[in-house]
């Protein structure tokens, strides 16, 4: 099973600011984004599916760190990987590259919340759900750093090898 899913993207103009970067707030967009499109291609997990059942996650947090800018039209990696879960959270590391994974453009990490969505309130992920979840997990590698460690970890390992294996 492959724990750190990744994809390429196209930046769009509609997204860029006037100097042809991507706007801040549309890497959250890529990235989240990105996730849901691993869940799917590479867990057959449809999210779709449980949000009918009136279960789904919500935005506690978000860290992120702009290492350099994302183009216009250009083709970045995004990489995607659960670091930690347990009943009541999702931490999710999405790290998006340029499409030779040689610069690291920005590095988030995003703090899911379960919630039914009828009440709005949190909801403990079911036993069987979590065990799949905990299972996605890469005990390998320490992923539970924190995040400015996190940061220099990558960016250490894109200047040591001039190509980022992220795992």
């Amino acid at each position: 099973m492959n724990k750190t899913p990744s994809s390429t993207y196209k930046i769009r103009f509609n997204d860029c600011d006037m100097f042809g970067h991507l706007n801040n707030a549309r890497y959250l967009d890529y990235m989240i984004n990105a996730r849901q499109d691993h869940l799917q291609e590479e867990y057959n997990f449809d999210i779709t599916e449980y949000y009918k059942n009136n279960i789904g996650w919500v935005a506690g947090s978000h860290e992120i760190v702009y290492l350099k800018p994302a183009l216009y039209n250009e083709a970045v990696s995004i990489q995607s990987q659960l670091i930690n879960a347990d009943t009541f959270l999702l931490h999710v590391e999405t790290i998006m590259t340029d499409a030779d994974r040689k610069h690291v453009k920005a590095v988030m990490r995003t703090k899911l919340i379960p919630v039914n969505i009828q009440t709005g309130r949190r909801k403990a992920h079911k036993p069987e759900l979590l065990e799949w979840v905990l299972s996605l997990i890469d005990t390998e590698s320490d992923l539970k750093a924190d995040f400015q460690e996190r940061i220099k970890q990558v960016i250490h390992q894109s200047k040591q090898n001039n190509k980022i294996y992220l795992l």
